[in-house]
């Protein structure tokens, strides 16, 4: 079959097709559906991925390379009936202040944030945010995470100690709460307690970072005195010193901890060291799962499609018998009917997967849109999704194909 023959085979494929889509609008309906369902979800699934694999990687830019976190509980996945024996961990006393500043003593230590994460209502006069993220820190907070201050300031290091009553909110909670005013100096009511605002914290939202909601930052000191905060999930976050390797850093920060809490050779850690590669590993498993989930439901809605491609055209070969067996007289053979109802096949399923790569856009766009996901559409995806269109349409295609191009063309002749 000549180059110019093939062309002609295909646009007539793709005419007949649009012909059996006006002729059976319901079953091509819903084969179009069950292709485009599969790939929107090819499209979304991976675009929110693609966006939150770029957050993650700001995320962990921002805090350095070679930063780490202190934990009194470890990442894991593994089931936990609250018995040592499958959570010994649960028994691991807080970090305490004591230890903190022993670790911000070590040389080869450049910075020491200790972290609490919290949640209440906020006030200013009428205006109430019922349970925006309040985070409290200690005076070094702005060494590990990025953002601008202004106007104002943040708290000093004094401040924190003595426990004041001062505040910074975000750009968030700044709008909902004052709207056009300007927040510094006034006084809000954070869970209850009075505290007056000192700064305006800005800075990008992030997957990690809990998004672009209302937040409010205090001193450690002030949420464990004024607000009731605990302290038993306090979490640290720690920077070497430049030129200092990670490891050898990570070496000293648990020789200290070993130290001051009396634990003997032999005696497992009752803390928790955790890397960024730590976190990878276990952002990736997670993801893993989202993937597999998107794998499956595309499936099926790929298996639907499947479906309505055999039905219709079985149907078509069914309805257009009688034309087959002229075509057959007037010399086509197998081989060009098999092809022209493979078209077929691949246009019915190759409109369902443009119906859903667009679909998936608007809804990668309203991601975008509506959460701090960063949301994406990878070229991967659009290249698997129309790769998996073509494949079902063959596939799928294949045996109405198959029974079209078998048939006798005198018994085709006589059929009514």
């Amino acid at each position: 079959m000549s180059l110019a023959t093939r062309v002609y085979a295909i646009f007539q494929g793709v005419t007949i097709a649009l012909d059996a889509l006006r002729a059976n609008r319901v079953r091509a309906a819903l084969t179009i559906l069950g292709v485009a369902v599969g790939v929107f979800v090819v499209v979304v699934i991976s675009g929110a991925i693609h966006g939150i694999n770029a957050s993650v990687a700001k995320d962990f830019e921002k805090a350095g390379p070679s930063t780490f976190f202190i934990s009194r509980f470890p990442i894991t996945f593994e089931a936990c009936d609250g018995t040592d024996d499958t959570c010994k961990w649960l028994r691991n006393p807080p970090i305490s202040n004591t230890e903190i500043e022993r670790l911000a003593a070590l040389p080869g230590i450049r910075t020491v944030a200790a972290r609490i994460n919290d949640q209440g209502p906020v006030t200013y006069r009428q205006q109430t945010i019922p349970s925006p993220n309040i985070t409290a820190y200690t005076a070094n907070w702005t060494d590990v995470d990025g953002g601008d201050i202004y106007p104002g300031r943040t708290f000093t290091t004094a401040e924190n100690s003595s426990g004041a009553r001062v505040a910074l909110i975000n750009d968030e909670m700044a709008k909902d709460l004052f709207g056009d005013i300007d927040p510094i100096g006034k006084q809000i009511s954070i869970k209850g307690e009075p505290f007056q605002v000192i700064g305006v914290y800005h800075y990008i939202a992030s997957f990690l970072g809990g998004g672009n909601g209302a937040k409010a930052i205090v001193p450690i000191e002030a949420a464990r005195r004024h607000l009731g905060t605990g302290v038993r999930n306090i979490q640290v976050t720690v920077k070497p010193e430049a030129g200092v390797e990670r490891d050898d850093a990570i070496d000293e920060v648990v020789s200290s901890l070993r130290v001051s809490r009396g634990l003997k050779p032999g005696v497992d850690n009752t803390f928790a060291i955790i890397t960024q590669d730590k976190l990878f590993e276990t952002y990736n498993k997670v993801f893993g799962m989202f993937f597999i989930v998107m794998i499956a439901l595309s499936a099926v809605g790929t298996l639907v499609g499947g479906v309505g491609v055999i039905a219709i055209m079985m149907i078509s070969v069914t309805e257009r018998t009688r034309e087959i067996g002229v075509r057959k007289a007037l010399g086509a053979t197998r081989r060009t009917i098999l092809w022209q109802f493979l078209i077929e096949a691949v246009t019915l399923t190759g409109i369902g997967a443009f119906v859903g790569m667009f679909v998936g856009w608007l809804g990668t766009l309203a991601l975008r849109a509506a959460t701090p996901i960063a949301a994406s559409i990878p070229l991967w995806s659009i290249g698997t999704a129309v790769g998996a269109s073509v494949v079902t349409g063959i596939v799928f295609g294949m045996l109405p194909a198959l029974r079209a191009s078998r048939l006798d063309p005198v018994e085709a002749l006589r059929y009514e």
